[in-house]
Order: structure tokens, then C-alpha cells, then sequence
């Protein structure tokens, strides 16, 4: 698994909104049953959570918590 790290140029709005389009991409993924995308989404997730500092999701169907 690669770590995405992000990048200290965008605001915290610009990554809310990033958060807010990886969950509904994650969504769309999970709903096509495409587990590749579903993880990256997570992963991308994940990490801009952290960057937000907030808690991070679980995804333990994909062996993320």
C-alpha cells in the first residue's frame, strides 16, 4: 500500500471539498462492486482526514481500520 501525501498548498476548504468527492467516488465505486477504485478512494480518504485532522474512517472490508 503507497501513502498519499498531500500537499500544504490547498486550504482546508479546498480539502474538505477533496474529502467530499473521494466519499462519493468511493460510493459510486462500492456501488459497481470495483474493489480496486474502492480502495484507492479509501486510502485517499484516509489520508485527507488525517491531513484534516479528524478521525479517520474504517474500511475493514478492505482491511483498513
Amino acid at each position: 500500500m503507497k501513502a498519499i501525501k498531500m500537499s500544504e498548498k490547498y486550504t482546508k476548504g479546498q480539502t474538505w471539498g477533496a474529502l467530499k468527492k473521494a466519499w462519493k467516488a468511493y460510493k459510486i465505486a462500492k456501488v459497481q462492486g470495483d474493489k480496486a477504485k474502492m480502495l484507492e478512494y479509501a486510502q485517499r480518504i484516509r489520508a485527507l482526514q488525517k491531513e484534516l485532522g479528524v478521525e479517520q474512517a474504517k474500511f475493514p472490508e478492505l482491511g483498513l481500520s
